[in-house]
C-alpha cells in the first residue's frame, strides 16, 4: 500500500541501498543446490535490508529461477504440455474470496480474448507463520496459473506478446475498478522460462514461507536473487524484488524526468502486433507510484516485446558514456547516438543484474558507484553479487574474477554456456540495423508459416483382415547446418536450413560456418539467435 505524505516526510525523497546477485552453471546443469546457494548470498546480504518493528517483516526479498517443469508435472492436478509451450504466472491476489474471484475471473477472460488457455490454477503452499505480524496484515493470497495456446503454434515472442497484452489490460481493468482489495493483484512473474519466489520477508524466511523451494524436485540453472533496502518507496509485497527482467542495487537518479518523458511518447505508439483498442487499454506503460526499480523492469518488458534482445534494451536504457568518447568504435557510438532519440538514460548509481531465462548478466551505470563482484569457478558456476564471499569457494576452484566496470555488461548466454565479454555482445548489437532487424523477422516468420503447413501428418488404419497399419513422424535428435562465410553474408541461409528443422520439431541445431577473421557476420549471428541454434562452431579462412 502507498504510503501518504504527511508532516515533512515525502516520498519522493526516500533513497537508501539493497544488495543483489545471481549463479548459474555454464554447464547447463540444473540442481536444487543453486537454489541453496543463491538463497545464501540473500543471507550474507541481510545487512543491506531492513527489518520493522516486530523483528520479522523485513522490507523485501526474493528469488527468480527457471520453470521447473518437472517439479510442476508431479505437484499439479493437470497435464502440462512440454516445457517452453506453457508460461506460468505467480499471482498475488485478494484475501478477500469474493474479490479474487473477480480478478480471476477478469484475467481469465483477457486470456481468452488473446485465443489463450488456462491450463490449471495452482495454490502455492506457504507457512504464514514466519511472516512478520506487520507483514502479515497486507500478506496476499499467491496462487500460479499456467497457460498455453489454443489450437495455434505461436513462437515464443508471439506468445509472450499475448501474454503482456492479457495481463497489461487486466491489470488496468481490475487497478480502475471499485474493488477494495485491487492493489493487492499483482502479477510477480508471468513467463515461459522464469518464475519467482518473493514477499515481504527477510532472506532467512523466503525458504521457510515458500514450501516449494525445498523439495529437491525443484530445480534450476541459474537463479538471480536480491534483498531490498526500499529506495523510493516504502516496502510492500508487490514491490520485493527481483522483478520480471532486472532487479538493481542502488537508485535511478533520473526517475522523474525517465516517468514523464515515457508518458509523454506514448500517444506516438503504434504496433502492426497491438491494435489501436489493445494499445489504449495495456498504458500507460509505467504503473503509477512504483519504485525506481518498478517502474523500469516495466520499460524493459516493453521494449523486450518489441523484438529487441534483453542485452540490447539495457545498452538502450542505461549507455555508456559515449559522446566525447573519441576512442569508440564508430559503429557503437551511432547506436547510442540512435537510441538517445528514442530514450533518454536510466542513470544511477545503479547495478543492475537481468536475466530472460536465456541470458543473465549484470550492467554498471556510467557513474560506476555501486560494486558488483563476479568470480569464475573452473567446475564451471559463475557468481555474481555486491559483495564477494557470498557463496563458499575454494581458492583452488577459482578460475577467475573481476568486478563490472562503469558503463560495462558483464552477459552469460545460458544457451551457449559461455560467458560473452562486453565489446564482443555490443559490437553485435551494433553493427545490426532496426530495419535488417525487422526484415529478417519479417522473413522468419514467413518461412516458418509455409514449412508448418508442410509438415506430414500421422496415419492409422485396420485392414480386412484386422491388423492394425500406419504410421508416425518424428524428429530427428538433432540436425548440422553449414552456412557459407566470407566477404558476404548469408542470413537467409539460416533461416532457409534451420527453419523446416525447428518446424519438424527438432530439439537441437549446431552452425557451421568459415569466417574470414574468426568472427561471425552479425546478421549470420542475428538469424541463428531468432531461429534458436544451440552451437555455432567456427573455422577461420586464411
Amino acid at each position: 500500500m502507498k504510503i501518504k505524505n504527511q508532516g515533512l516526510y515525502l516520498s519522493e525523497f526516500e533513497h537508501d541501498n539493497c544488495g543483489a546477485g545471481f549463479i548459474c552453471s555454464l554447464n547447463g546443469e540444473r540442481t536444487n543446490s543453486i537454489i541453496g546457494k543463491a538463497l545464501n548470498i540473500l543471507t550474507c546480504l541481510e545487512h543491506r535490508g531492513a527489518v520493522s518493528s516486530d523483528g520479522r517483516t523485513g522490507d523485501g526479498a526474493g528469488i527468480l529461477i527457471e520453470i521447473p517443469h518437472s517439479f510442476f508435472a508431479k505437484k499439479c492436478n493437470f497435464s502440462l504440455p512440454e516445457p517452453n509451450n506453457y508460461a506460468v504466472g505467480m499471482v498475488f491476489l485478494p484475501k478477500s474470496l469474493t474479490q479474487s474471484n473477480r480478478c480471476i475471473k477478469i484475467f481469465e477472460d483477457e486470456i481468452n480474448n488473446q485465443n489463450l488457455k488456462i491450463i490449471g490454477w495452482r495454490n502455492v503452499p506457504v507457512n504464514s507463520k514466519v511472516v512478520g505480524s506487520i507483514a502479515s496484515k497486507s500478506q496476499p493470497e499467491i496462487k500460479q496459473v499456467f497457460i498455453t495456446t489454443k489450437d495455434q503454434k505461436l513462437d515464443e515472442a508471439d506468445f509472450n506478446l499475448k501474454l503482456f497484452k492479457a495481463r497489461k489490460i487486466a491489470e488496468n481493468s481490475i487497478y480502475s475498478s471499485e474493488l477494495s482489495e485491487k492493489e493487492y493483484f499483482y502479477f510477480s512473474s508471468l513467463s515461459t522460462k522464469t518464475i519467482i519466489y518473493k514477499g515481504l520477508l527477510v532472506p532467512e524466511d523466503i525458504e521457510r514461507f515458500y514450501i516449494d523451494l525445498k523439495d529437491s524436485l525443484l530445480v534450476t540453472k541459474l537463479a538471480l536473487v536480491h534483498q531490498r533496502f526500499s529506495t523510493n518507496t516504502f516496502p510492500t509485497w508487490d514491490l520485493a524484488q527481483p522483478f520480471k527482467y532486472m532487479c538493481h542495487n542502488g537508485e535511478i537518479n533520473t526517475l522523474k524526468g525517465n516517468i514523464n518523458r515515457m508518458k509523454s511518447r506514448e500517444e506516438l505508439f503504434k504496433s502492426i502486433d497491438i491494435s489501436k483498442d489493445e494499445m489504449s487499454k495495456i498504458l500507460p506503460v509505467i504503473v503509477p507510484n512504483k519504485s525506481d526499480s518498478a517502474s523500469m523492469d516495466m520499460v524493459v518488458e516493453l521494449l523486450l516485446m518489441t523484438g529487441r534482445s534483453l542485452p540490447e534494451v539495457m545498452m538502450m536504457l542505461v549507455p555508456e558514456a559515449w559522446e566525447k568518447h573519441n576512442s569508440m568504435d564508430d559503429d557503437k557510438k551511432a547506436f547510442y547516438e540512435y537510441n538517445s532519440c528514442i530514450m533518454e538514460p536510466w542513470d544511477g548509481p545503479a547495478s543492475i543484474p537481468f536475466t530472460d531465462g536465456k541470458y543473465i548478466g549484470a550492467l554498471l551505470d556510467r557513474n560506476g558507484l555501486r560494486p558488483s563482484r563476479y568470480t569464475v569457478t573452473k567446475d564451471g558456476y559463475v557468481v555474481m553479487s555486491s559483495e564477494t564471499g557470498v557463496v563458499e569457494i575454494e581458492p583452488e576452484n577459482v578460475l577467475s574474477h573481476g568486478r563490472l566496470e562503469p558503463g560495462k555488461i558483464f552477459l552469460v548466454d545460458m544457451d551457449e554456456g559461455k560467458i560473452v565479454n562486453d565489446e564482443e555482445i555490443k559490437s553485435q548489437i551494433a553493427l545490426v540495423s532496426p530495419s535488417q532487424k525487422k526484415a529478417l523477422k519479417l522473413a522468419a516468420d514467413r518461412i516458418i508459416s509455409y514449412h508448418t503447413k508442410q509438415l506430414p501428418q500421422d496415419a492409422f488404419w485396420t485392414d480386412e483382415t484386422g491388423a492394425g497399419l500406419g504410421w508416425v513422424w518424428r524428429p530427428i535428435t538433432k540436425v548440422g547446418l553449414y552456412v557459407p562465410g566470407g566477404t558476404a553474408s548469408y542470413p537467409s541461409s539460416v533461416l532457409m536450413s534451420a527453419i523446416p528443422a525447428v518446424a519438424a520439431g527438432v530439439k537441437e541445431l549446431i552452425l557451421v560456418t568459415p569466417t574470414p577473421s574468426g568472427k561471425v557476420n552479425p546478421l549470420v549471428l542475428l538469424a541463428a539467435n531468432m531461429v534458436g541454434i544451440n552451437k555455432i562452431f567456427i573455422k577461420k579462412k586464411f
